[in-house]
């Protein structure tokens, strides 16, 4: 279980991007997070994992205090934590293997893998998740030479290496094409299922919410707006989310 307790962020010297928001999500749900740009979804998927530290409220997962974890402590919940972001975040000029490998980071000894010396189960296991994600034999090509959706798959398989419970996946289909978005959501969308993982994403577009979530929570200026079945997401609410002007689309 994960549970976010009146949570705040205060950029410096900014309004609110966060403000006051509750919510619970059970070990194996599907939670899409919708709402405008700057309405606070990649803000609150990264104080999840203290990428960005919270200013006020409380993370709780599996009864652990995320927000006062020491950086010990912290070390050892990000290992279960993976994230998959909207630009990728791959090394450019490493190997998609590399990049895979890369998810094991917080589990091996810093000086081998420093030296990309990885245990071979860890190379096995790198060769599972590539093969999950359809992009096993691509190992050997440098990162840049693949398309947008092939580097998202690279990132989601980077995810998986941590054995994570937690997925949160931060627009990560933004910047692809409508074929390719529903590719990578399918991904995400058999790992949650098959593999029991808790999957937080980010979207913008409703129709993703409608297909692929169990539930969604919406976010305007930093505020809780909406939490329940995507299926109620009716055109009021919508306009609640999105402002009176928006235009349902999906």
């Amino acid at each position: 279980m994960l549970e976010i307790k009146n949570l705040s962020k205060r950029y410096e010297g900014g309004p609110l991007a966060l403000d006051d928001v509750s919510f619970k999500v059970p070990q194996g749900e599907f939670l899409a997070v919708i709402g405008l740009s700057g309405s606070g979804k990649s803000t609150l998927l990264r104080c999840i994992n203290r990428l960005i530290e919270p200013t006020a409220g409380d993370i709780i997962w599996n009864n652990i205090n995320v927000t006062q974890a020491s950086d010990g402590e912290l070390r050892t919940i990000r290992r279960k934590i993976g994230m998959v972001f909207q630009h990728f975040n791959l090394v450019n000029r490493s190997s998609v293997l590399t990049n895979v490998l890369s998810g094991r980071l917080g589990y091996v000894n810093p000086a081998m893998s420093f030296f990309n010396k990885f245990p071979q189960n860890d190379i096995d296991n790198a060769y599972k998740e590539m093969e999950r994600v359809g992009i096993a034999e691509k190992a050997h090509q440098r990162a840049d030479e693949l398309s947008g959706g092939q580097q998202q798959r690279v990132g989601i398989a980077r995810a998986m290496m941590q054995k994570p419970a937690i997925i949160l996946a931060d627009e990560p289909v933004a910047s692809l094409d409508p074929v390719l978005a529903h590719s990578i959501m399918q991904h995400l969308e058999k790992i949650n299922k098959e593999e029991g993982v808790t999957i937080l994403c980010s979207l913008h577009f409703l129709d993703l919410v409608h297909r692929y979530a169990d539930r969604a929570i919406a976010l305007n200026d930093g505020k809780l707006m909406f939490d329940g079945p995507p299926s109620e997401i009716d055109d009021d609410k919508f306009r609640e989310i999105y402002g009176k002007e928006a235009e349902r689309v999906g």
